[in-house]
This record gives C-alpha cells, structure tokens and sequence, in this order.
C-alpha cells in the first residue's frame, strides 16, 4: 500500500488534493491524462484484457501463470474469482509488484442474489414491484462486495418472446416497458448512489444487443430483424440501464446485420455511442472475439482489428488484443486513439470505483465473516419469492391449503434443495437451500403429517438430465424401475387429504445453452401426474420451471397449478407460505405462455395483419389463424390469480382530448370482491389506432402494484403524456403522431376496460 500511495503521489504532481474517495468527474481527467502518459502500449493493451482466475489458489497468486501477467501489466481485471483472502492476494500483485501498480476489477456473474439467491430473474419480474426488486439487487451488491468483488454481469435485459430459449428464465420477459423498468431497478440495486462506497459495485448491461431473439430459439444463434422493430421492441431496455448508470455493457454473441455484435460498428459506435452518449466501457462476452473465426470474419489478427474498431474496450479470456493488437498497431489496422480511448475507459471505471484511492476497499474480512447469508437477507429473499409465484389455476379454491390432516408431497423436485436457486447462482451454497420437503415441514410442525415420495425421475431419458448440467445440480437419478417408484407414490397418495406433486423442469434446463423444442412437462412426470389425479384426490400442482411451458392438458385436468420458476434459497419456505395461504399470491406472468409449441413465437403485442380475426372467432377462413387451435394464448401476459377477487370499474379519463405539452388522466377503481387482503398489479394499455406504421394491438406503457383488505376499494389513476404516445417510425424518428387512440386498464393484458381519446 506504501508503494501505491508514493507512485500515486508521482502522477498527482499537476492534479493535487485527489485524496478522496468523493472525488468529482472534473478530477478524474487529468488523474487518468497523467497515468497514461507513463504506460507503455504493452500496459495500455494490457488493461485490456480480461482473463479467468484460472490457477489462482490461495497462497499462489504470485507464483501463477496470471500473477505473472499481472506482474507485467497484461491483465485489467479478473473474473469467475471469489473470497476476500483470494482476491486480496492478487489485488496485491497489481498493486504492489506491477510497474504501474494499476488496481484490478473483480467481476463475476451475481445475476440473482450472491449466496443469498432471489428467484431466477424471469420470476422476479413477475413480482411487478420494483422496489423488491432494487432491493435484490442491493442484497447482492452487498454480498458480493463483502466478498471481494466489485463488478457484476448483470442484469441481463434481452427482451425475448420464444420459450424454446434457455435464457429467457435469465431476463424479464417479452414486454420491452416492463424490462425498462426491471433494468432501472437493478441497476439503482447494484450500484446506488455512490460507486465509490465498498458496499456498491459496477453494473454490467447484457447482451447488446438482440440476444433473446435468436431464430428457433437456439441460443447463439442468428437474429435478423429491421431496424424499426429493433428499436421500438427490443432496444429500450438497454437504454434505459444506461441511462440509469450502468457503468458498463457486454457485447452479445449473436450476429445483426450480418454482422456478429462485438464486431458491429453501428452498434457499439453509431447507437450505443453516438446516439445514446453512452461514456462507460464495453466487454466481449466469454471468447467472443475468438469466435468470430467461426462465424467467418478472419483469424484471430483480423477479428480483433474488426472488435477494437467498432468499439469493443474488453477482451474477455480470449486473448486475441493482448496478443494481436500491437502488431496491427504498427501496420496501421488500428489506431493509437482506439487503445488508448479503450484503455481510458476501463481506467475510469476503476477510478469510478474508488478503486485508485483504496485498491483493497472491498477486501475486508470482517465484512465478508458478517455480511453474507444472513438471517436478515434470508427474509428478504424469502418474502421476494413468495411475491414472484403466479397462481395459474384454483378451481374450487383447493388452495389455500390447511395444516391438518395428511399431505402427500409427490415429484422429482419435492426434496431437491440443489435445484431451489435455479440457473446461473454460481455463489450458492446448495446445501443451504429450504427443499419444498423441508419448508412444508417446518410450516405444519406437529399440526399435519407430510408423506413424501419421489414418484418418478425427472425424464425417462438418463442422459437429458446430463446434457442439462452447468453448475451440478443434477437430481439423483433414482435407479430402481419406474413403477416401483410411482406404485409407493400412489401408496401414500392414497393415505392423504391432498396432493402437492412437485414438478417440471430441473434448475438447469433452462439457462444458457439450455434450449428445448418439447416445452411441456417431461413425459416421465406427465404420467405421475396422471396417476396422481386418478385417485381422486385434490392436487396441487406445483410447477417448477425457468420458461412459459405448454400446459393445456394440465390447465384442463389440474384443479390447482402454483408457478413458482425457481425461487432461490428460500424457495421452499415460500412455497409453503403461499400454499398454506399465510401469504397470498400476487405476481404477473411478464411472458405469453402458448398452448402448444406450434404458436411460439406468441406475445401479447403482436400486429393486427390485414385479416384479423374478427374479436371471439375461430376458425374462419382466409383469415390469419390456425386449422387446430385458436390464436389465444393459454395464460395471456400479465395474467396472475390471487385467493380473492378484484372488480374493476368503467375507464373514466379526465378529458377526450390533449395536446402534446398537456397530459390525460385515465382512472379506474378497483375493489377487492373477496374475502381476504391481497395484492393487484393494475395494468395500463395503449393502442395507436392509425399510423404512418402499422402498431401493436396494445402496448404497455404502465402499472401499479396495489394492496386492498377485503371489501376495499381504492381509485387507481395513471397520467398519459404525449411521451407515452411516441415510437421510432420508418425514419428511426421517435415521435407520436395526433390521431386517435385507446386505453385499456385491467389485470392482465386480455382482460381489460377500455376508453378512447385524441391526440390533437
């Protein structure tokens, strides 16, 4: 640290009284004019580069192939690297045996929760709320930063509206309004108001740009769109993580254009840049400018020239600017300007950290020994997942449940606690996660009995349940012969008062490279389930699942279906807060889930056609549908059931008409029909009825989450401002065009009162 402290006060000679952690924007210029006047090309290339932790052990950092380029200035930062002693010990590499002494970032994928996991990030957007969700977000921070690391992955805002993608259970779904604001809200969580604190750390923005809308909904695949659509269903969230603060992006791995994203000028320069104003620093993803040579751009020379051109700043573990790029240097393939206009970058990053000030600020023990998985984050964690489960059917109110009598709990995901934190929780620790086994357990005490049965394997296929595996939590493959299995699950099924049947899909199939073309239920389960609901008894069904599933036989055949995705790691303690109605749920399905796989893609916002059906029919022909099955979704987006019931009145709006610069007031009143306390998402709808370009049949452009006791009522208002009314027409030109339009207020997107107004 002395060391540090006298290089410091070398390259301050011209800019004294940077001492401070709060220190302005106006400083950090000639802070960083003044250290990159020292570093040679070697060291400016070398902040470039991202590698993994690789060899670094404890007690070997500086004996390791990385600390060695450390030693040599040919590292900028370090990912997929945890714990305070680990990273101390290579911070001190950098800091104190490198010629420049540059502090290093510390990144790592914190996409849900650090060792206290929240839902998958598709569940926590059904929460509708977003203050739980900041708060999320600000548990991880505070986690991972007592843990050593000060850069996060996250959040991953791909809009995506096919099922088939595994990532789609990492983002908030298909609605590009929703996903603007779940973007703001972790952003605010990661971050906060101050960088420079220890408890904060840098936000990575994923993946720029179009990643959730790859054709066949293969992950890594191509995605082709026009320009018009890219920009008004697909951009915005990006934009709006920017605009909240994010201090950095990551390039996606797909191409647009014709042209993979980490080599796409018009991305990385004439939008993110140019348009958006964009200061902080781009990262490849995981060998993305390596894989470039696959999509057919040149060797590895050739395709770094192509990333630092249009705008990449970071190479993550391939390697290809650390060694290429001083050598197209020298043959004028690249500019002096663009390496150090790189390198300034993540320098300001660091700087923004407070990272030149104490490059040991996130390295305190006592923090990490008092800060992680602790009671009070647990709670959170647990009240969040109970918010995020989405009531999918209750006929006859089977649900709630009491605490009396026999409960046979049933499924492959009934006593798999590995599975609970769901894809993408590197930092968990599985063995802390509440089973559905344990949480109904724990809620019913001596008060019922709870009989448990396996009752099948995830899949009739061993080696799917192996394909699906990244971060080991695979279920124990029962090996006993599959009717013996389901013959003691039907013998304990029969002893109870109800059936609870834990299903679906296992944490990791869905995530990355965790794509599927059968989106229902897997077969094995199917024919438990049909079992099950032969004796007659009341079932539960409740559904694990990382992506909206095909579940028309279940929603005709099953009384009670409680989504629940992955719930992190209190999932199973929430699971039995809902069941047993001590919480009632609340959240809002943010995807379509089709009623088979042939309607994917299928989202709420979709274009009218020159033949639509007319409102209520099928079939009827030249008229776009299908021979076999309406266009109707099985769940419409923002569809969500609750133990009681909410009435909405008739849309009253405060005028028929408004100006730009003036603003309407549409207003409904809700009331809670039932009998007990619940929450309501109340959604507003917008329609464009005539347009220079076709527009959606409804666009979301508001919510709000309300709270009511039984028999309460409360007017709920939203304020539409021309600013509501605007979209990027065929000349990418974002404005709202005076006509005629109409509003729709309800509980989902399907369900909805309506009113009409003008733009004059």
């Amino acid at each position: 640290m002395k060391v540090l402290r006298i290089f410091l006060m070398g390259i301050l000679v011209t800019v004294s009284g940077v001492t401070s952690a709060q220190t302005t924007d106006a400083k950090m210029k000639p802070f960083i004019d003044a250290l990159m006047k020292k570093m040679t090309i070697d060291e400016k290339i070398g902040q470039l580069n991202l590698p993994g932790s690789g060899d670094i052990v404890t007690g070997q950092a500086s004996n390791s192939d990385i600390g060695k380029k450390i030693r040599e200035g040919k590292v900028g930062g370090l990912f997929n690297i945890k714990t305070v002693e680990k990273i101390r010990a290579v911070q001190k590499v950098a800091v104190e045996e490198s010629r420049m002494k540059i502090p290093m970032l510390f990144g790592m994928d914190v996409i849900h929760g650090y060792e206290t996991v929240f839902p998958i990030p598709l569940g926590l957007s059904c929460t509708w709320d977003m203050a739980a969700i900041e708060r999320s977000a600000r548990v991880a921070a505070t986690e991972a930063s007592a843990d050593g690391i000060n850069w996060t992955f996250s959040p991953m805002v791909d809009v995506s509206r096919d099922p088939r993608w595994g990532r789609i259970s990492e983002g908030s779904g298909e609605d590009v309004h929703l996903g603007s604001e779940i973007a703001k809200a972790m952003v605010r969580g990661y971050q906060g108001t101050d960088l420079t604190k220890n408890n904060t750390i840098m936000s990575c923005v994923k993946h720029y740009a179009l990643y959730g809308a790859g054709e066949a909904g293969r992950d890594y695949n191509t995605t082709d769109m026009s320009r018009v659509r890219m920009f008004n269903e697909y951009l915005p969230p990006y934009k709006a993580a920017l605009d909240a603060g994010a201090g950095s992006i990551m390039a996606s791995f797909n191409e647009v254009d014709g042209i993979p994203a980490t080599a796409n000028k018009f991305l990385m320069t004439d939008v993110l840049r140019k348009m958006w104003g964009f200061k902080g620093f781009v990262v490849t993803d995981y060998t993305g400018i390596n894989e470039m040579i696959d999509h057919g751009l040149g060797d590895l020379k050739t395709v770094s020239q192509l990333a630092l051109n249009a705008g990449i700043d970071m190479d993550m573990v391939g390697e290809g600017f650390l060694t290429t790029l001083k050598q197209s240097l020298q043959e004028g393939k690249v500019t002096q300007a663009q390496i150090d206009g790189a390198c300034r970058r993540i320098l300001e990053a660091k700087y923004k950290l407070g990272l030149f000030e104490d490059p040991y600020k996130y390295c305190d023990a006592k923090r990490a020994s008092s800060e992680i998985f602790t009671d009070a984050n647990r709670k959170i964690a647990r009240e969040i997942s109970a918010q995020s489960f989405v009531l999918l059917k209750n006929q006859g109110n089977v649900l709630p449940i009491k605490k009396t009598g026999t409960i046979a709990l049933i499924g492959p995901l009934a006593d798999a606690k590995e599975n609970m934190p769901g894809t993408w929780s590197v930092a968990a620790n599985f063995s802390k996660a509440t089973s559905v086994l344990t949480g109904l357990q724990a809620a019913v005490g001596t008060n019922a009995k709870i009989l448990y049965a396996k009752g099948s394997n995830l899949d009739t296929d061993s080696a799917f349940e192996e394909r699906g595996t990244m971060f080991g939590k695979t279920l124990n493959r029962d090996r006993r012969p599959a009717q013996q299995i389901l013959d003691e699950a039907l013998a304990i099924a029969n002893q109870s008062d109800v059936i609870v049947a834990a299903l679906g899909e296992s944490a990791e199939m869905t995530g990355e490279s965790s794509s599927r073309t059968d989106i229902e239920i897997p077969q094995a389960q199917q024919d438990l389930l049909m079992a099950l609901l032969k004796t007659g008894k009341p079932v539960v069904l409740v559904l694990f699942t990382g992506r909206p599933l095909a579940l028309k036989w279940e929603q005709e055949n099953v009384p009670a279906i409680l989504n629940v995705w992955f719930g992190g790691s209190e999932a199973g303690s929430a699971i039995a807060d809902v069941i047993f109605g001590d919480v009632n749920p609340s959240g809002k399905l943010s995807t379509t889930f089709p009623q088979n796989i042939g309607q994917v893609p299928i989202f709420y916002n979709h274009k009218n056609t020159g033949r639509p059906l007319p409102d209520g029919k099928w079939f009827q022909k030249f008229r776009s549908n299908y021979l076999d099955v309406s266009n109707d979704p099985l769940y419409p987006f923002g569809f969500g059931l609750s133990y009681t019931n909410f009435t909405y009145s008739p849309v009253e709006l405060s005028k028929s008409s408004f100006k730009p610069g003036e603003t309407i007031t549409a207003s409904v009143t809700v009331t809670n029909s039932g009998a007990v306390t619940g929450k309501e998402v109340v959604q507003l709808y917008l329609r464009d009825l005539v347009g220079t370009n076709t527009r959606p049949v409804k666009e979301l452009k508001g919510f709000q989450k309300i709270e009511l006791k039984a028999g309460e009522s409360r007017k709920v208002s939203f304020r539409i401002s021309v600013n509501d009314l605007k979209f990027y027409n065929a000349d990418l030109k974002y404005a709202a065009e005076p006509g005629d339009f109409k509003v729709f207020i309800g509980g989902n997107s399907r369900d909805c009162r309506e009113g009409d107004f003008k733009l004059l």
